[in-house]
């Protein structure tokens, strides 16, 4: 105590494992943390290890670009492993060049485009009403059961088949995305998503006069950035890296998109003739440093479309989890 009885300000100092609180006289607290030897130790072990793993999940990527920018002799010796051997962009100028590979990646780049904007459409129409109340939506779990169903069972590859021929889809890039156009795994992200929403927003919405529509355009989907990002995602790498279905359904090769093109590249042995500009070329490539290039090109635009949707792809994987 003072000489004028008022009372002298205290610190009271308390510890525990990494943090130091302060207490003074108003109850305040301040935090100073500060990293003991096991904590730097258990940092320092944890970033090592995770160095290591990055780069043994990269290192398939660096091998094939190394090969891919290889002489074809070292490359068919398999002498290439990080760094490419005699460095040339033979194999690029090649790729670049082969009319099919362009016509493939165009049928590519036209059935991801079209495709992942009709899923994106149908998940929102779809989840919006499914995420409704029996007692706003009468028929709700019938409806969420005739979506289920149809994880739970297939009807097989056969009657699959039948079934876009007699609707006169062969051959149309068309069969590449109706049979897909609802994701059924997808749907229900975006429903437990939308349940997971206060449902004062929405009531709120009804008060003021807005429609079911309006409520999804302009509360749901600004609301469900994360969800979209991610099932967008899901969507645009499923249609991308398709092909079975494109040598299943297309008889002619002109309408392969670029996987199936791809895939006929690295297991099927084909003998053509080639032309002498082709021939010369050939002798500064082999078919490991074509195949390494035909993957590097097939990957990039994909890849390109991670940076744009980073900040939402993570949160977005556990959102629609909890509620079912």
């Amino acid at each position: 105590m003072g000489g004028d009885g008022a009372a002298i300000p205290t610190r009271k100092l308390s510890c525990s494992a990494g943090e130091v609180t302060i207490n003074g006289m108003l109850g305040e607290g301040i935090k100073i943390h500060y990293r003991t030897a096991s904590r730097r130790v258990f940092e320092t072990f944890n970033g090592i290890f995770f160095i290591l793993l990055s780069f043994l999940c990269l290192f398939p990527v660096i091998h094939i670009l190394a090969v891919s920018f290889s002489h074809s002799t070292p490359a068919a010796a398999g002498r290439v492993s990080v760094f490419p051997v005699d460095f040339t962009i033979a194999a690029y100028e090649y790729v670049l060049s082969d009319v099919r590979v362009l016509r493939a990646a165009w049928i590519s780049l036209q059935r991801t485009a079209m495709g992942t904007a009709l899923n994106m459409t149908l998940i929102c129409l779809a989840a919006y009403p499914l995420s409704k109340e029996r007692s706003h939506f009468r028929f709700r779990t019938v409806y969420a059961w005739f979506f289920v169903i149809t994880i739970l069972f297939s009807g097989g590859l056969i009657p699959w088949f039948m079934t876009i021929r007699a609707l006169g889809l062969i051959d149309s890039i068309w069969a590449l995305i109706l049979p897909g156009a609802v994701p059924v795994w997808s749907t229900i992200i975006m429903m437990n998503f939308i349940r997971g929403m206060p449902k004062e927003l929405f009531e709120s919405a009804y008060i003021d006069g807005a429609g079911h529509f309006r409520t999804l355009l302009q509360i749901v989907l600004p609301l469900a950035k994360p969800a979209l990002a991610t099932l967008f995602l899901f969507a645009a790498v499923g249609h991308w890296n398709a092909w079975f279905d494109g040598m299943v359904l297309m008889n002619r090769t002109q309408n392969w998109p670029l996987q199936t093109y791809l895939q006929n590249l690295l297991f099927v042995n084909q003998a053509t003739a080639l032309t002498r500009e082709e021939a010369e070329m050939m002798m500064r490539i082999s078919n490991q440093t074509v195949r390494a290039a035909n993957i590097f090109v097939a990957t990039v635009p994909i890849l390109m479309v991670y940076p744009f949707l980073q900040k939402h792809f993570v949160k977005g994987l556990v959102l629609g989890s909890v509620k079912g």
